[in-house]
């Protein structure tokens, strides 16, 4: 069984395996810096639809949540 990571904050979680998986997307990028930014938007077939993509950390705004995994930074939407 993976061991979640979890931040001191409840919020997101994420397991071994998937930590890894974003840091090895994160070094495809080519910039160590980004971090995922995870969300809600318009569409989809109800009406809303998730996202999930990486970000420049200097894009984090006040209302938004973030999350810590060692090192790598998960933001959310508020």
């Amino acid at each position: 069984m993976t061991q979640a990571i979890q931040s001191a904050q409840q919020g997101i979680l994420m397991t071994d395996a998937a930590l890894r998986q974003v840091k090895l997307l994160q070094e495809r990028q080519g910039n160590a810096d980004l971090c995922l930014r995870v969300g809600v938007r318009q569409g989809g077939c109800s009406g809303m639809s998730y996202m999930m993509d990486f970000e420049d950390p200097t894009k984090i705004r006040e209302t938004d949540e973030v999350f810590d995994y060692e090192g790598f930074k998960v933001v959310c939407d508020p």
